[in-house]
């Protein structure tokens, strides 16, 4: 891989994990709710489901997904339903607590499935397999290129909304913090989502 590729990489990397999307506004939205170190399962959790998913779209499951309409759209379907789902927990969340942080039922292994019905997560996926690995005279070789720098890109991504939600929470706890400000914050990361949602209606 020459140095343009690895830079049109990066370039494609930080454009789609930085952007906001279900992972990073789950990632601030737990930061925000329950403290950094209740999101930390799930920052962890979306790097090792992606890794995952990108490696089964190395093997060939991203040609059979688009081979088969069906696979694509029960994944879209499952996707909507449970980002739906995710941003009606937000929405009704109305107490910062370290405590009742697991009624929005987002821990490390709901992080890394959540990767397999996120059409954001496919894309991209599908994306560098076909840009960078599929065809090439070395797959091997950027393959162990590619999957570490990724990873580290999701990790990274979703680590800064984390942060970003945590320090939100001085805020968030003051005059009215369990009030109006946390609905507010709430009803803004569930609209994210609910978004997220519609546009996967749309691909």
């Amino acid at each position: 891989m020459n140095w343009q590729e690895f830079t049109a990489l990066l370039v494609l990397a930080t454009a789609m994990s930085f952007s906001p999307g279900p992972n990073t506004t789950l990632a601030a939205a737990l930061a925000a709710n329950h403290g950094l170190r209740r999101a930390m399962p799930f920052v962890c959790a979306v790097p090792v489901g992606w890794g995952v998913l990108l490696s089964l779209c190395a093997l060939g499951l991203g040609a059979l997904l688009l081979a088969v309409p069906l696979l694509g759209l029960a994944v879209k379907v499952t996707g909507v339903a449970y980002l739906l789902w995710l941003a009606s927990k937000i929405a009704r969340s109305r107490q910062l607590s370290e405590v009742d942080a697991e009624k929005m039922n987002v821990g490390f292994w709901q992080g890394a499935a959540l990767q397999f019905v996120n059409i954001k997560a496919w894309m991209l996926a599908l994306a560098i397999v076909s840009g960078w690995i599929a065809g090439r005279p070395d797959p091997g070789l950027r393959f162990a290129v590619v999957l570490p720098v990724m990873l580290a890109y999701a990790f990274a991504s979703n680590l800064l909304y984390a942060w970003a939600g945590s320090l939100l929470r001085e805020w968030l706890s003051g005059p009215g913090g369990t009030g109006r400000r946390l609905r507010g914050f709430n009803f803004v990361m569930a609209g994210v989502l609910v978004a997220t949602a519609l546009w996967m209606v749309t691909v």
